[in-house]
């Protein structure tokens, strides 16, 4: 992987560009790359991987064929090693703000970066959109961010033996409540209502632990930080009977869950629906022939928001995309288990050294 840029005088020339390097962006490569088609992957987040990799890398998944169960980082590794024949250009922390149609059907594609790709197609695999984590909105929280207010852990070992709050009722919120709770000095849950959006198996493991002692719950609302020289002291809290409560606190772990944005999508010309862009079922294809919308972020009748259909969308993207780019030829189909030059492409046959 390399990380590239280019003026507005020196384009990059590509075949494809790719936003998105999540799980279903990283397999485009793979699919393109059987057919010879060179890709650049670009993303807003400075690491590869999409927003399962960023938000829940330890989380298991289950459904990816012939994995039996591996987590998201670890699927992001596996897709990476199998795109590493094609040679893939990964921007990352870049995000795509233009894409304009050229003549002769290419696109010009720019960047937050000032980089400037020329394409023959293009392939939207952003998730949906752009997530951004809805914030806590009491007072002083923003001066805090990522100091002592977090929306998402990156490192847990930065939570030991530290006064915990966590708040949040769903599956975020209850899984690093039960991950931390061994490890912090104290931890406190705190949800608005009683009943949690998180998976009854987690809400049974987070009150067993309340009556063993080892964490706390309580329904209720932040109402004010305490703070002391810009650093986080406790929190006020108005429970569920309008009385305020103190807590001490380190540190809070804000799960509110996430606000899908499509941000600058929304401008490309695209038939937006929903916050999700339409698509044909043959190519996977959007209202603009060359650009192309696979995973999350499509939609179509019948659409499931899964990995595995990611990956058949993006397969089928391809053979159409090939068909883009070389007009009137052929595309044929050929199996990687006995085409010699699928071999040759992933560097396997007998000449590939």
């Amino acid at each position: 992987m390399a990380a590239g840029s280019a003026s507005q005088k020196n384009p990059v020339e590509t075949d494809a560009v790719i936003v998105g390097a999540g799980p279903c962006g990283i397999f485009q490569v793979f699919e393109l790359g059987l057919l010879g088609i060179k890709a650049h992957v670009i993303d807003s987040l400075p690491e590869v991987g999409g927003q399962c990799a960023e938000l829940y890398p330890d989380k298991p998944i289950y459904d990816i064929p012939g994995i039996p169960v591996c987590t998201a980082e670890e699927l992001i590794q596996r897709l990476l090693e199998q795109i590493e024949p094609f040679d893939a250009q990964f921007h990352l922390g870049e995000e795509v703000l233009e894409v304009e149609p050229q003549e002769g059907g290419s696109f010009k594609v720019v960047t937050s970066l000032g980089t400037v790709f020329h394409a023959k197609t293009v392939f939207v695999a952003g998730g949906v959109g752009s997530f951004q984590p809805r914030k806590l909105k009491v007072e002083g929280a923003d001066a805090l961010e990522e100091r002592h207010v977090h929306y998402r852990v990156r490192n847990p070992a930065v939570f030991a033996d530290q006064r915990l709050v966590v708040l949040g009722g769903g599956d975020s919120a209850l899984d690093w409540a039960l991950d931390l709770a061994d490890r912090a000095a104290c931890l406190t849950l705190i949800h608005r209502r009683p009943e949690f959006r998180a998976v009854p198996a987690s809400v049974e493991k987070m009150r067993a632990l309340c009556d063993q002692g080892k964490m706390d719950y309580l329904q209720g609302t932040v109402d004010s930080l305490i703070t002391s020289d810009a650093v986080l002291e406790g929190v006020v809290i108005r429970d569920a009977e309008g009385e305020e409560r103190q807590l001490a606190a380190d540190h809070m772990l804000v799960f509110y869950g996430l606000a899908p944005k499509l941000g600058p999508i929304a401008n490309w010309g695209l038939n937006i629906n929903r916050k999700t862009i339409n698509v044909d079922t043959e190519k996977f294809q959007t209202n603009v022939p060359g650009i192309f919308a696979i995973g999350d972020i499509n939609h179509y009748p019948g659409k499931k928001k899964l990995i595995l259909s990611g990956f058949h969308e993006a397969a089928l993207a391809a053979f159409a995309a090939k068909a883009h780019i070389e007009p009137g030829r052929k595309v044929h189909l050929q199996y990687t288990t006995t085409s010699p030059l699928m071999h040759e492409r992933l560097g396997v046959s007998d000449d590939a050294g």
